[in-house]
This record gives C-alpha cells, structure tokens and sequence, in this order.
C-alpha cells in the first residue's frame, strides 16, 4: 500500500490498520506522555543526551551505507572545527549539520521538496549532485561474494522522479491534514514510499532516515531529540533490510504490504523510548551519562561481547571510559573478562544484574 492508496482507502474509509500496528501506535502514544514525567525528573541529563543522539545518529546512519571513519576522529570530525581528510569524514559531518538543522525547531522545517534537496545536499557533504535528483536510472542491486547478482528492486525511472517525489511530499500533506491514518504510521508509510522511489543517485538511506526523524518530530514524538533512532536501526539492521525488501514487492503496481516496514520503523520509535526511560529514569544513582549509555549497550550486547562492541555501540564515549565502565561492572560480579589484551572477551555473569 503506497500513499496514494492510503488516499483512496481513506476515502472510501475502507482503512483496516492491523493489530499489531495499532499496539505499537498504543505503546508509542503512552511512552509520550511518560517522556515529560521523566525528564522533569532529571533534567540535567538531557543536555548530555542531545549531543550524544546526534553524534551517535550521525555514525550509524552513515555507516549502515558503508560510509565510516575512525574512532581516533570522530571528536575532530563532529565537533565541526578541525579540518577534514576524506570524502567519508565530510559526509559524517555533513549529516550532523542535516540533524542540526532539524533539532534546533523542528516546527520550522516543512516537509517539502525543498527541505527534501536541502537535506541531501547537507547529508552528501554538497558534493557534484548533492541536492539534486538523479539523472540515471538506479536499480537497487544485491552483490554475493560469488560474484552473483540480482535485482533487488526496480525503483522510479528517473524521468519521472521529480514528479513521483513532488506527488508524493504532496499525498502526505494531505494525508496529515485529513487525518487518513495516525501521524506516526504515514511518516512510516512515507519513508517506505520514499526509498521505493529512491529519488538520488546515492544517499537515499540517509535521507530517508532525516525525514523519519523529521517527520517523528511533527507527529509529538520527539525521543529522537535524546536517542539516536538512526543507531536503533543500525543495531536492527538485518530487519531494516529484510521488511523492507518484503514491503516494497509489488510496490509499482499498488499490491505491496506496507505493514512489515512500518511496523519495524514504529517498533524502531517504541525502543528509543524504552531507552530513553531507562538512561533517564535511572534516578535514584548519581551517575553521569555516559556511564548509562555504556551500561545501556552491554544490557543490549549478546551474553559474550568485546570491548570494539561496545565501541561500535556508544560513539559518544571514549575508550577509556567504557572500559572504566566495564571494570566496575566485573568488581560487582555483573561481568567477567575472558583473556587479555584488545581481542579479549567480556561475559556477561549471572547475578548481580547490569546496573
């Protein structure tokens, strides 16, 4: 089910939201009204978390496209004052401006073409085409390791992306005066809409994920403000991939299931919240942030983990700290350290739990 087909369903008010799709808009829905409670209730924190969403947002999303910088520079990278080495660094940079651009009032930004153009070129680092739509066709193309391929994917021709991507930012608008469909499952249905339409040579991922957030941000649900959806998605990647692939078949001809991709993108929204709560909620310790976002990735890791996961997982937090972390967790008996040096492995200890 495309846009256009929630237009027609609405108007025949034939639209049947599935059950599963309306728990989770219940669950999204009851975790925004906690949000307010919780942050009165540790206010301090939320600076610390704003600027660790963006630079996490900024590493994941970049790097589910294959786009990836070293550790060693991520703090010259973000911070926005040293110079750049590479086209990757300047993309990682570039998409922290694009997220810039949306935090500061999100209400300001439309969903329009011209905010879509604009986030590209930010997103692509104002590179040769960066903010302007593609001029070939660009299938989307699977590559085994045998050499093997196949399409994936027939996206719009690009003759017609520009009308197909007007048309489409214009259903929305619609759709969210009229109230076809709750907020949160049209900016779902939209991100599907978009990517099938893929409207850039390169950078549609990225893209896509701006305007979630964007349009998150538009339905009341702000916990991108404070957790990285980007790195939720990242961390759920194979589902990211697999749903939608499922929920783009048959998208040309109106026949696609829209409801896969959605839901994972509302399930995406339902565990940033839960995160939130739990980074923010933690009140009765007096530990700082970054201390609760590393203990918030171990809870997350498989019950044997390395310490480059973890780094992978908080971007935010330097080395040192997280494995200042990890000794005060073994000193409690939460986690044993399994040999020596960088490649040794942590395990998670059945007892005292991750605090």
């Amino acid at each position: 089910m495309t846009s256009k087909q929630f237009e027609i369903l609405a108007e025949t008010r034939q639209l049947h939201v599935p059950i599963a799709t309306a728990w989770l808009v219940e669950g999204i829905g009851e975790a925004r009204g906690r949000q307010e409670l919780f942050a009165r209730q540790a206010p301090q924190k939320l600076n610390a978390l704003r600027e660790s969403a963006i630079i996490e947002s900024a590493i994941s999303s970049n790097r589910i496209e294959g786009v990836e910088i070293a550790a060693s520079r991520r703090s010259v990278v973000l911070s926005g004052r040293g110079r750049l080495r590479d086209r990757d660094e300047a993309e990682v940079r570039g998409y922290r401006d694009a997220l810039r651009l949306i935090h500061e009032d999100p209400q300001a930004v439309e969903l329009s073409e011209e905010t879509v153009l604009r986030l590209h070129k930010l997103a692509r680092a104002d590179s040769g085409d960066a903010g302007k739509y593609k001029q070939q066709d660009n299938d989307i193309v699977e590559r085994y390791a045998d050499g093997r391929s196949r399409v994936r994917f027939r996206t719009v021709p690009a003759v017609e992306t520009p009308t197909a991507t007007r048309s489409l930012i214009d259903i929305a608008r619609r759709c969210r005066e009229g109230r076809w469909v709750p907020a949160v499952v049209a900016a779902a249905a939209f991100n599907l809409d978009f990517l099938c339409v893929h409207p850039f040579r390169d950078g549609n991922g990225r893209v896509s994920r701006l305007l979630f957030l964007l349009q998150a941000y538009h339905a009341g649900c702000d916990v991108g403000r404070y957790v990285s959806l980007e790195r939720v998605i990242e961390e759920n990647k194979e589902r990211y991939y697999e749903t939608l692939e499922i929920s783009s078949k048959g998208w040309h001809e109106g026949r696609n299931d829209p409801w896969p991709y959605i839901n994972y993108l509302l399930f995406t929204l339902k565990t940033a919240y839960a995160e939130f709560e739990r980074r923010v909620g933690e009140t009765a310790e007096p530990r700082g942030t970054k201390t609760i976002a590393v203990l918030d990735a171990v809870h997350r890791m498989p019950p044997v983990f390395r310490v480059a996961d973890v780094v992978r997982a908080c971007p935010a937090v330097s080395l040192d700290m997280i494995r200042r972390v990890l000794k005060d967790e073994q000193q409690r008996g939460a986690l044993e350290c399994l040999g020596r040096g960088p490649q040794a492995r942590w395990r998670k200890v059945t007892g005292p739990p991750i605090r």
